[in-house]
């Protein structure tokens, strides 16, 4: 009876179950995550000072900085409304959308261009699409039994597989700055994160389809999403051109190997979309939220935070808009693995939109198919942490799950 109750109460109130889940992993206290990924805590770091993970936002509950105008978010649900505190829009707007590049100009680089030209095309029918060529891989995407008994060796093939990643120095250059530690809230970089990206990177497919996809999504969290025909078409595009790719044929394999996924590619590519564009609950609001709409692009939440947002790619173009200040790499947690420009891995505090995020981690120059792959993996396979080893990097990747969803996965460089 006093579930019935309930039920009814829930009904008269409209909550539903993303929201009643989430109201779940809000009561979940958990330890600073702090201490994690620096192994420090200092005497500064007090108690009721400490910046405590929040599941449900899957941030740090951080400072604002009062010399910075603080996000308070003015807006009714299903309105259209501004960005950020630059009052930019968060769609580009109609004239600048139809330019064939888009300036993104920065003090080193004046004028410097993201090529946009194939971008339009993500959006048209299926038949209309031209995609590249498959790779040719052979028995490369097949698992082996090792990899299949052990995931650390399966992330570890598809950092290998990663034929697109990035060489440091040659296709992109990245300035660390100074480190501090997490409770630190002094910007300890001169300038920003990435000196300079090659054009050329924005050519690549695989590249290309993912940065159309970063202007489909409302920051706030808690604002219902707008999903229209041609952006489901981009998702499906994207989904369609990382599936030629050796990494996603490789997990396409060790999924089907343990009977998560179907045999078929195409069913594996529809779970795929599913994965990581179906929209659910975040915020209080049902269809506010997307795996990949929190992991990639990031949140902005009410309460002035910034949650998810752990993608290079992201991070660079919002760096280059003015979005984005970098504040300094944060201390490892062992000496002598100070981060320089080869880092791929980093440990960072940065400004978003004038939101302080004291603490973030990124993998950089990785491609957008071995991220998808790598979270995708760890995620069906793997538990809340994955500690794992792939190239020179000693990782942990952090999931946590709405249900059968991925609420938020990031790596944390393990000591």
């Amino acid at each position: 009876m006093e579930g019935l109750i309930k039920g009814l109460v829930d009904v008269a109130l409209g909550v539903n179950d993303d929201d009643r889940d989430q109201s779940h992993e809000e009561q979940r206290s958990r330890s600073s995550w702090a201490e994690v990924v620096s192994g420090d805590r200092s005497q500064h770091d007090k108690p009721h000072e400490e910046e405590r993970w929040q599941e449900e936002s899957h941030s740090y509950r951080a400072s604002i900085r009062p010399h910075k105008e603080q996000y308070r978010p003015q807006h009714k649900e299903g309105q259209s409304e501004s960005f950020n505190t630059l009052n930019r829009p968060h769609k580009l707007d109609e004239d600048e959308d139809k330019d064939e590049w888009q300036t993104v100009g920065r003090p080193s680089r004046k004028n410097q261009k993201v090529p946009k030209e194939n971008w339009h095309s993500y959006k048209l029918p299926p038949s209309e699409q031209e995609y590249s060529n498959e790779v040719e891989v052979g028995a490369g995407v097949e698992p082996s039994q090792d990899e299949l008994a052990d995931l650390s060796r399966a992330c570890d093939k598809l950092w290998d597989l990663d034929l697109n990643r990035l060489i440091p120095g040659k296709d992109y250059e990245i300035d660390c700055g100074e480190g501090k530690k997490v409770y630190q809230k002094e910007d300890m970089a001169e300038g920003s994160l990435f000196t300079w990206v090659s054009d050329d990177v924005f050519r690549k497919p695989t590249f290309a389809r993912f940065l159309s996809l970063l202007d489909n999504y409302n920051p706030h969290q808690g604002c219902k999403e707008v999903v229209t025909s041609e952006e489901r078409q981009e998702q499906a595009s994207f989904i369609e051109e990382i599936s030629r790719t050796a990494p996603i044929k490789y997990l396409h394999k060790y999924l089907a190997s343990k009977g998560i996924a179907s045999e078929s590619y195409q069913d594996f590519k529809r779970m795929m979309t599913s994965l990581w564009f179906d929209l659910y609950g975040r915020g209080g609001t049902s269809g506010s939220s997307s795996a990949f709409e929190h992991v990639f692009v990031g949140e902005l939440k009410q309460s002035g935070e910034v949650s998810g947002f752990h993608n290079w790619l992201q991070f660079y173009l919002e760096e280059e808009k003015g979005r984005v200040d970098y504040q300094g790499y944060i201390f490892p947690r062992q000496r002598g693995q100070t981060p320089d420009s080869e880092t791929q891995l980093l440990t960072i505090q940065f400004e978003w939109n004038g939101v302080l995020k004291s603490v973030s981690s990124t993998l950089v120059g990785v491609s957008p198919e071995f991220e998808i792959a790598l979270y995708t993996l760890c995620f069906y396979v793997g538990g809340e942490d994955n500690h794992i080893q792939f190239g020179p990097y000693a990782v942990n990747i952090k999931c946590y799950r709405f249900g059968n969803r991925i609420g938020s996965i990031f790596p944390i460089a393990d000591s």
